[in-house]
C-alpha cells in the first residue's frame, strides 16, 4: 500500500498552505475573508464553495493532518490519533460512548461511508414544528444530487459480506424488507477498515475531496489548533481566539505554544460538529436570550445484539455497512413509540472487546468466538416525542465540553423493542446463540428463551450498553429565535457575521446516518453564503 499515490503528500509538495504541528508554527494574528472552524462534512463543503467564489479562507482544525500513508489498519494507532478522546468520549454520566472524528476531514475520515438523504418524515416534522418551510424533499433534492455527484455517492453493487448478508437473510425469513446502502467510495478495495482511515483513498471523505480542492485554491489550513472562543462586539464576531494543542488534543505544554492566536475575518463559519460547536459559543458567552444554545442535542442512541454462528462471519472483512432495514421506522408514527433503523456494524478486536459485557470466563468465551460473531445495531430515532428531548452540551470546570444526555424510560423502551427485533432476526438467520448487550443478559440458545429474558431485563443506563457515532443539534435551525440558535439560512440569530454549517443545525436526530444530510443542507447554505459574500454563483458540481 505504500506504493499508492498519497494526494495529501502530493498537495503538500505542490505548496499547500498548511501550518500547525510538524508543518510549522501558526502566526499570532491572521486576517482573511472567512474563518471556518472544523474540517469535517460541513466545513469541507463550505471551504470548497467559498474558495471557488474567490474568497480567502482559513480552516481551523484541532486534530492532526493524517493521510493514507499513515492509515495502516491498526486500531491502536487510529483511535488515539483520529478520534475525539481516543474513541472514548462519553456522556456526563458515562452511560453512552460517543465516536467522533478529530482529524482533518473530521468524522468523514473515519466513518463507515453509509449515505442516506434526510428522510421525508423528518423534513416534514421540521416544517411543522420548527417552521423550516424551505427544508422539503423537493427543495433539497438538487443539493443532495450535487453532493452525491461530487462525492461519488452511489448504490454499493458488490455482494454484501457475510456480516451484512446475515441481516438480509434473517430479515427476509421474517418478511422484513432490507435494502442496500449507498456509499461514498470510488475504486473501493473492500478492505473493511473504513473506521481506521482509508489506506487506499477510496473513501471520498473531506480529506481527499473538498479540503484538497480548497487548498488548491489557496486556502490556509491550521492543524492541531483549537478554536477556543469568539470575541463579540455589537452583535458581531470581532475575532476568533485559538490555541495550539498536541496531536492527541491535550493542551500544548511549551510556553510559546500557549500563546493565543487571533483570527480576524469578515465572516465566520462554525462547523466543529455537535458538542464542539455549541461549546465554542458557550465559552464565548454568545447571546442566548431564550436558553436554547446547547439544548436539543441529539444522538442516535444505539443498542446492540451480539450473536455466534456456526460458520465464520469475519465481520472485519469487506465493506462495513451495506444492508439496512427501515421497517421499524416506517411502521411507527414519527411521534409515537420510538422507531429505529437496523444495520450490521463491522467488528474489530479492540472496539469489540471494549463493547461487549462480562468478565472472566464468560468474556473469554465471547472473545474466542470473535471470527464467528455477528452484531446488529439499532439507531434509535430520538427528538420527535416529548419524552425524548435529547441532551444538553455543558462546559466542565476547565471549559471542555460534555454532553448531559438522560436516557428516559421512553427511549429505553425503544431500546428493548430494538433488542427483541435484532435477536429474532439473528435466530432467523441461523445463530447458535445470541447475547443482547446488557450487563444482566446471558447468551441465549433460542428465540423464545431470549424473548422472555429481554422482556424481563431492567432497561436502565449503565446496565444497557448504549453507544453512538451520530451527534446532531445544539445549534438548531428554526424560523423563530425562540425555537433555535440558527436562522433557516444558517446564520446565527443574534450574531450577523456567524454561520453554523454542521450537524449541530438539525432540530432533531435524522433517523439515518447523518453525513449526507449534512452535505446536502450545508451545500445549500454555503452556496447562499458564497453569493452573499462574493456576489458569485457557485455549485459543487
Amino acid at each position: 500500500m505504500s506504493q499508492l499515490k498519497d494526494p495529501i503528500l502530493d498537495g503538500l509538495a505542490r505548496g499547500w498552505k498548511v501550518l500547525g504541528g510538524s508543518r510549522g508554527p501558526v502566526p499570532e494574528k491572521i486576517t482573511c475573508d472567512v474563518a471556518i472552524i472544523g474540517s469535517g462534512a460541513g466545513a469541507g463543503i463550505t471551504a470548497e464553495l467559498l474558495t471557488k467564489a474567490g474568497l480567502q479562507v482559513v480552516i481551523i482544525e484541532e486534530g492532526p493532518l493524517k493521510s493514507s500513508s499513515d492509515f495502516n489498519q491498526k486500531e491502536s494507532e487510529a483511535y488515539p490519533s483520529l478520534y475525539q478522546e481516543s474513541a472514548a468520549r462519553k456522556t456526563e454520566d458515562k452511560a453512552i460512548n460517543i465516536l467522533q472524528g478529530r482529524c482533518v476531514g473530521g468524522s468523514t475520515t473515519v466513518n463507515w461511508t453509509s449515505s442516506f438523504r434526510t428522510p421525508a418524515s423528518t423534513l416534514q416534522f421540521w416544517q411543522e414544528r420548527f417552521g423550516l418551510d424551505g427544508y422539503t424533499v423537493e427543495g433539497l433534492a438538487p443539493y443532495f444530487a450535487q453532493a452525491e455527484q461530487r462525492l461519488n455517492i452511489t448504490p454499493w453493487l458488490v455482494p454484501p459480506n457475510e456480516n451484512n448478508d446475515l441481516l438480509r437473510r434473517g430479515a427476509a425469513k421474517l418478511g422484513i424488507p432490507a435494502s442496500a446502502i449507498s456509499r461514498n467510495v470510488k475504486g473501493c478495495w473492500n478492505l473493511g477498515s473504513c473506521g481506521l482511515g482509508c489506506p487506499t483513498n477510496a473513501k471520498q471523505s473531506m480529506l481527499v475531496t473538498t479540503i484538497p480542492a480548497a487548498l488548491d485554491r489557496g486556502a490556509l489550513l491550521l492543524t492541531e489548533t483549537r478554536a477556543e472562543s469568539f470575541e463579540l462586539t455589537n452583535g458581531k464576531v470581532a475575532a476568533l481566539r485559538c490555541r495550539k494543542v498536541a496531536p492527541n488534543g491535550a493542551p500544548a505544554q511549551a510556553e510559546s505554544a500557549r500563546t493565543a492566536i487571533k483570527i480576524i475575518a469578515k465572516h465566520y463559519v462554525l462547523a466543529g460538529g455537535a458538542i464542539n460547536s455549541p461549546a465554542v459559543l458557550l465559552r464565548s458567552g454568545a447571546p442566548d436570550p431564550h436558553g436554547v444554545l446547547g439544548t436539543r442535542t441529539f444522538l442516535h442512541p444505539v443498542v446492540m445484539s451480539s450473536s455466534v454462528f456456526e460458520q465464520k462471519v469475519e465481520a472485519w472483512n469487506g465493506a462495513p455497512q451495506t444492508i439496512y432495514s427501515d421497517h421499524f421506522l416506517d411502521t411507527q408514527a414519527i411521534d409515537g413509540p420510538m422507531g429505529y433503523k437496523l444495520e450490521a456494524p463491522p467488528l474489530h478486536p479492540v472496539i469489540f472487546a471494549s463493547t461487549v459485557p462480562g468478565f472472566g470466563q464468560g468474556q473469554h468465551d465471547l472473545l474466542k468466538s470473535f471470527p464467528h460473531n455477528h452484531t446488529l445495531l439499532a439507531l434509535l430515532r430520538d427528538g420527535f416525542h416529548d419524552e425524548s428531548p435529547g441532551g444538553r452540551v455543558k462546559l466542565r470546570n476547565d471549559d471542555s465540553p460534555v454532553l448531559d444526555y438522560p436516557l428516559t424510560d421512553y427511549v429505553m423502551e425503544g431500546g428493548r423493542k430494538a433488542l427483541l427485533s435484532m435477536v429474532e432476526i439473528q435466530f432467523a438467520a441461523g445463530a447458535r446463540r445470541v447475547l443482547p448487550l446488557h450487563e444482566m443478559a446471558q447468551p441465549y440458545a433460542s428465540w423464545a428463551e431470549a424473548r422472555d429474558a429481554i422482556n424481563a431485563l431492567p432497561m436502565k443506563p449503565l446496565l444497557t450498553k448504549v453507544v453512538s457515532a451520530h451527534v446532531m443539534g445544539g445549534c438548531g435551525l428554526a424560523a423563530t429565535e425562540r425555537r433555535g440558535v440558527t436562522r433557516p439560512d444558517g446564520v446565527h440569530w443574534q450574531l450577523e457575521n456567524l454561520s453554523i454549517h454542521d450537524g449541530s443545525l438539525f432540530p432533531t436526530s435524522i433517523g439515518a446516518n447523518p453525513q449526507l444530510s449534512i452535505y446536502g443542507a450545508v451545500n445549500r447554505l454555503a452556496q447562499g453564503l458564497a453569493k452573499k459574500l462574493s456576489g458569485r454563483d457557485v455549485t459543487l458540481a
